[in-house]
């Protein structure tokens, strides 16, 4: 489960509640960190978005072109901006509900 996720020296960390370190990776294999909860990360990297595990596996990815703007991680969701409507999704980005603006 993740607790916690640090960026030192160019590489991510993952903790878990006891701040042991569960992995790590190179930011550049994986991009720029924009949320996590316990159970995912959320990266962007070359006009994509990609859900990562506590190991760094890949759960899922789509273009920005797709998804739209990234707002925010809530809890087990996630809250993109597009066509000034927002869009919750799960971590496999799934559309689960959507608001207009």
């Amino acid at each position: 489960m993740i607790s916690d996720v640090i960026l030192k020296n160019s590489q991510y960390h993952v903790l878990d509640e006891g701040n042991r370190e569960i992995s790590r990776e190179w930011e550049s294999s994986t991009g720029e960190l924009l949320g996590f909860n316990s159970n995912f990360m959320l990266f962007r990297k070359n006009s994509q978005y990609y859900t990562r595990d506590e190991k760094f596996k890949e759960i899922a990815r789509d273009w920005d072109s797709s998804l739209g703007h990234f707002r925010n991680v809530s809890g087990t969701t996630v809250n993109f901006e597009k066509n000034n409507q927002i869009y919750t999704r799960d971590m496999k980005f799934k559309e689960i509900s959507r608001r207009w603006k």
